[in-house]
């Protein structure tokens, strides 16, 4: 993973020493005008990145050299693995800057202060059908790409870059992110079997089968575990792959963590809500407490790490679990489960609330003040929005990772044992050998149209587009790729934590201890509102959502 440039924290330390290079990273001096657009003089270019620790460096890249070649500019590359940000902030507070940065990883809050002092140019003018044909394209089929690269001024100061892996790249229709449901809950069938259960398909019938798990003692029967060695049902608390949330989706939500802010959902109509703040909530750690107290639910879901859960699984010990592959977690009794639909609660409805997909950043390729010919930069750059091109990229030339197309003319990556029988390296390090960090975006639809992508993942989102994706009847979702200004951005530094975490005690000893009285659940409103900052926090993701819609 590249390493991020927190500007934040070094100019907060820069503030605090009175430092002069504050003033030269922040703008104390008059920003700096814009270059002509229609200069077209510069044909080298001096770029300054990241790269893999495997890399031997991209001036020699056969791949980046023929690109340079077919619009007639040479790129002169001083890339690292380490110090990255720290020889990048020196560079920008000495004003000692290349024509570019890539592979960087600049936040949004770094590019829109570079940005709004002048170190960073506005490639709006860019980003047209003449200087950059394959991205305008992208940005008009996907105008989500291009509200997540728009600043809250309305420039963009850097071109985009992420890898999707969603169902459009199995051929489905609409492109669901293989993070959109990312628990996938599980039950013992040869179990439900042997005591002459159906597969429960409301969270009551569930309820059933765990209390039969547990009186019969079914992985002593089964399987002839020790005595007492059954597990209804385990899961982590709060976990990514791995939490309890799925069940909730009975109640009306599934708060499962995620990347923007823990419980908070977006509403068909646009307006955003915390469901930890609802009626809903109260309800179902109440209904879940019950379970806990009859034994139904794992006496350490709140305490054991992922491998002790695996353990668990390995073991036969589990009724019921949630994981991101069967197989994986219940390793050789992986045969005798099934997926356990998402259940209907007590008023015979469910909700799921789906999650975005991995974000859309421009923090990869961002142009400064020094490049006089920009124009001739982004035609190079522009190539890296071609398919066949961004997966040479990512992975490594054709010829070297993709050995041969199949009659569709999708290609093929090089397998384990091809790329150690002749290159001495596996695929893996064969990939971060040849891979060029930078702008690249892989589109779902890239592995339904140029290469394949891998067999887990093409097993999962099938799994999620045939089995999951029907029991969600409303895809709407808080955009990952919403962009903040600095006061929002403050405003959720000061309060994301301290909200998130007293949510997630309060809900813990819910569950264990029971609750929550009247009295208990006022207090707890009260101290998200005023202590925790939650009408604040709502507000600043309200404002970042409404200019990310305004400018899709």
């Amino acid at each position: 993973m590249k390493k991020m440039i927190s500007r934040r924290n070094f100019l907060k330390v820069c503030a605090v020493a009175g430092s002069a290079v504050a003033l030269s990273a922040c703008g104390g001096s008059k920003k700096p005008a814009a270059p002509d657009p229609s200069n077209t003089d510069q044909t080298s270019f001096d770029i300054v990145g990241g790269q893999s620790a495997l890399s031997p460096g991209y001036n020699d890249n056969e791949v980046l050299k023929k690109l340079a070649d077919n619009v007639g500019v040479k790129l002169n590359y001083e890339t690292m693995s380490d110090s990255l940000s720290e020889q990048v902030n020196i560079r920008i507070a000495g004003d000692q800057l290349p024509d570019a940065f890539m592979g960087v990883g600049f936040s949004n809050y770094d590019i829109a202060n570079y940005g709004a002092d002048g170190t960073f140019l506005d490639l709006t003018p860019y980003i047209n059908a003449e200087i950059m044909p394959n991205l305008t394209k992208i940005l008009d089929e996907h105008p989500n790409i291009r509200a997540a690269i728009t600043m809250s001024d309305g420039c963009i100061y850097g071109l985009p870059a992420a890898e999707q892996m969603g169902t459009a790249g199995i051929g489905d229709d609409e492109d669901y992110s293989i993070f959109t449901i990312p628990q996938f809950s599980m039950i013992n069938k040869r179990w439900l079997d042997e005591l002459g259960l159906a597969v429960p398909t409301t969270l009551d019938e569930l309820h059933t089968a765990l209390k039969a798990f547990k009186d019969n003692d079914m992985s002593a029967k089964v399987y002839g575990n020790a005595p007492g060695s059954t597990i209804p049902m385990s899961t982590g608390f709060d976990e990514w792959c791995w939490g309890q949330n799925i069940f909730y989706a009975g109640f009306g939500f599934t708060n499962w963590p995620n990347d923007v802010c823990n419980d908070l959902v977006l509403q068909k109509d646009g307006k955003c809500r915390f469901v930890c703040a609802e009626d809903n909530y109260r309800k179902a750690v109440t209904y879940f407490h019950d379970w806990y107290a009859e034994g139904l639910m794992d006496v350490e879901m709140f305490s054991q790490d992922a491998n002790q859960l695996l353990a668990k699984g390995a073991q036969g010990y589990l009724g019921v679990s949630t994981w991101w592959y069967i197989e994986e977690l219940m390793g050789d009794y992986a045969k005798d489960y099934v997926f356990l639909p998402v259940l209907d609660g007590p008023d015979g409805t469910h909700n799921v609330t789906v999650r975005t997909g991995g974000g859309t950043n421009s923090g990869n390729l961002n142009v400064t003040n020094k490049c006089q010919s920009p124009a001739n930069l982004l035609k190079f750059f522009d190539q890296w929005y071609d398919g066949e091109t961004v997966m040479q990229l990512q992975y490594g030339p054709i010829g070297v990772f993709f050995t041969e197309q199949d009659a569709n003319g999708k290609w093929k990556s090089i397998t384990e044992e091809e790329a150690k029988a002749k290159y001495n390296k596996g695929a893996g390090e064969l990939k971060s050998t040849y891979e060029v960090w930078g702008p690249k975006l892989i589109l779902s639809e890239y592995y339904d149209e140029y290469f394949y992508m891998e067999d887990r993942a093409i097993e999962r989102l099938t799994d999620l587009e045939n089995y999951w994706m029907p029991f969600v009847d409303d895809a709407t979702t808080y955009p990952i790729d919403c962009v903040f200004t600095s006061e929002e951005l403050d405003t959720i530094d000061r309060y994301r934590a301290d909200f998130e975490n007293a949510v997630s005690e309060q809900e813990g000893l819910w569950l264990k201890d029971g609750g929550p009285s009247d009295s208990e659940w006022a207090a707890y409103l009260d101290t998200l509102t005023n202590s925790c900052g939650m009408d604040k926090l709502l507000a600043a993701y309200q404002g970042a959502y409404d200019r990310y819609k305004a400018n899709a």
